[in-house]
């Protein structure tokens, strides 16, 4: 498959720093890409590149197979009005209101008529539930509504690409949670590209499909994260090992890395006929939650959901957020009956007790039912914990549901 922007043997100096050096990369149409690496590495210069707002010192760069400094101006126009970019600040207008933010690029940039710009400008607003707000200014919004803002502002435009510049600096785990849900979300509803620089480590791995790994002015890494520690490089060893001792922020359980770890670990006292047993646990349709109840809402019943498997299972087990909507525990030394007892006692307890400090601040104009899945499989010692998983994914069932109505 062709790329959809391809970097051959880019550098780019400026005097006498070197900032790109023989950069090589590929980004691909439909996907999330995340640009990781330390401050200073020339992240931000490297997506000039791509928009073609910098031209390389060396090398080329390729938009569907042709080379952007071979464009003609108006090729060059049409390029560059295939992207939008969202800041890290947002950059709203405090001057201008919600309704006259997300009606500026059409205005600056199209020959549409205000009917058309009026139109446009709320079926946008409808689609990311801002209708309450048009006539409000960004100093009267929370930091999540004006990051929705922001997003309505880079897509009036209908773009194929959309950057975002550390969307979720400053923020909390549960918010930063919702960012990403909020942009994958709407890039499956809308259709755009992603490109994304994040140092929101391991939580924006969650929604990427690729991660580039920039370090001392090269690409050192380009792949989907499972694949990243297979690399040997001085860069990649140390942000593996700065993420072996690291917990989940949403979650609060191990981090892949560690999780990995612990399992080999008990794996090795254990015979090669031993059986294990792995769990694993759904918020089943957290896009639909994402949608009826509040991007930060999902995250919180996420949230809430290790709280409980960590309360139920913390003793006997190790859990790690296998995904956005997914958690997975091993108990490496618990027998099938007492695994199943315990996944008994949890579902009781999540149905009785409910989503724990949960609040729904929905406006939606129906109810909405969620739904908690749980699977148990067994596997043999020393079984790739994947494979295993999937056998436990397979065999889920609803443990939990609720019921949420609009206020």
């Amino acid at each position: 498959m062709e790329p959809l922007i391809e970097f051959k043997d880019v550098t780019k100096r400026f005097g006498d720093r070197t900032i790109l050096d023989g950069v090589n990369l590929e980004v691909h149409d439909g996907q999330v890409t995340t640009i990781i690496g330390k401050s200073g590495t020339g992240k931000s210069v490297l997506l000039k590149h791509m928009i073609g707002l910098l031209s390389p010192t060396e090398g080329s760069i390729l938009f569907r197979g042709e080379p952007i400094d071979r464009m003609s101006r108006k090729e060059l126009d049409e390029f560059r009005s295939q992207f939008s970019y969202c800041f890290q600040n947002n950059a709203l207008f405090d001057s201008l209101t919600v309704y006259e933010n997300i009606a500026l690029p059409l205005q600056q940039t199209t020959g549409m008529s205000q009917r058309e710009i009026n139109a446009k400008v709320m079926e946008r607003m409808d689609q990311l539930e801002l209708l309450e707000i048009p006539e409000k200014y960004p100093s009267e919004l929370s930091g999540g509504m004006q990051k929705r803002v922001a997003l309505a502002r880079a897509l009036i435009t209908d773009p194929k690409i959309v950057l975002f510049d550390e969307p979720t600096t400053g923020q909390d785990p549960i918010r930063k949670n919702a960012i990403f849900s909020m942009i994958v979300q709407n890039q499956k509803r809308f259709g755009f590209t992603t490109i994304m620089i994040s140092h929101d480590i391991p939580d924006v791995f969650f929604i990427s499909d690729r991660i580039l790994v920039l370090y001392d002015g090269k690409i050192i890494f380009q792949g989907p994260y499972d694949e990243i520690d297979r690399l040997r490089h001085p860069m990649v060893d140390e942000f593996i090992k700065s993420l072996e001792h690291f917990q989940d922020e949403l979650t609060g359980l191990y981090s892949r890395k560690t999780f990995t770890k612990v399992y080999e670990r008990a794996m090795s006292q254990k015979k090669p006929a031993d059986t294990v047993s792995v769990a694993v646990f759904t918020v089943n349709d957290l896009d639909g939650a994402s949608e009826n109840l509040g991007h930060a809402t999902a995250q919180e019943i996420v949230q809430s959901l290790a709280v409980y498997i960590d309360e139920h299972f913390g003793d006997v087990g190790i859990s790690n957020r296998l995904g956005r909507d997914q958690i997975v525990t091993i108990l490496a030394f618990t027998e099938r009956d007492a695994a199943e007892g315990l996944m008994k006692n949890l579902a009781r307890d999540l149905q009785e007790r409910g989503l724990m400090d949960l609040q729904v601040s929905t406006q939606t104009a129906r109810s909405y039912t969620l739904s908690i899945l749980a699977g148990l499989a067994e596997g043999r010692a020393g079984e790739d914990i994947d494979i295993i998983s999937e056998r436990a994914r397979s065999l889920q069932n609803e443990i939990a549901r609720f019921q949420y109505r609009p206020r």
